[in-house]
């Protein structure tokens, strides 16, 4: 059953996590947008791997302190997000990471998410950042051939029996490329 607080709908604790204090990768400030005609058409965030996983948790249990969500409340929402840890990869230190792509299928096929990409690594390159890396679920052939043409090649993948259960895709696998 899908998680929704007694008080808030699980939407505006989501859009409070992306403009939170705590900057997790799910915070506005690390994303890019593609537009079309003056509309959102794709995205991605870009931003250092380091400390990815604990800000994600702290911008959660920021939002949670400010929306009252009790202790019981929070720890299960950590515990639900435990169905991915087995399999879980992500950038090495030192990484940049892209993740969160996107396109809305009616701008599939123009180049958006390349340039986003391209932009993302401009962005990281110019932060110092010597290496980008890049997620997906296995399975994902459009998201794994648009990353090898902008030149990502395989690094390593995680795979999970529960996982794969719960999701349908046997896990993650991570490219990375020079930047």
């Amino acid at each position: 059953m899908p998680w929704k607080s007694p008080s808030r709908p699980r939407s505006s604790l989501v859009a409070q996590v992306a403009t939170a204090g705590t900057r997790s990768w799910w915070h506005v400030s690390h994303f890019m947008i593609a537009e079309v005609d003056g509309e959102p058409a794709a995205a991605l965030c870009a931003l250092p791997a380091n400390g990815t996983g604990v800000a994600a948790r702290a911008a959660i249990a920021e939002v949670a302190g400010k929306t009252g969500l009790s202790a019981s409340e929070l720890a299960a929402i950590f515990r639900r997000g435990g169905y991915s840890a087995n399999c879980w990869v992500q950038g090495g230190e030192g990484d940049w990471l892209i993740e969160h792509v996107a396109s809305l299928p009616a701008s599939r096929g123009r180049g958006l998410v390349q340039a986003l990409i391209a932009h993302a690594l401009a962005a990281g390159r110019e932060a110092g950042f010597a290496r980008a890396s890049i997620s997906f679920l296995i399975g994902n052939e459009p998201a794994e051939r648009c990353y090898a043409r902008a030149g990502f090649s395989f690094a390593e993948e995680k795979r999970d029996p529960a996982f794969a259960a719960l999701i349908g895709a046997p896990g993650f696998r991570r490219f990375a490329r020079g930047i």
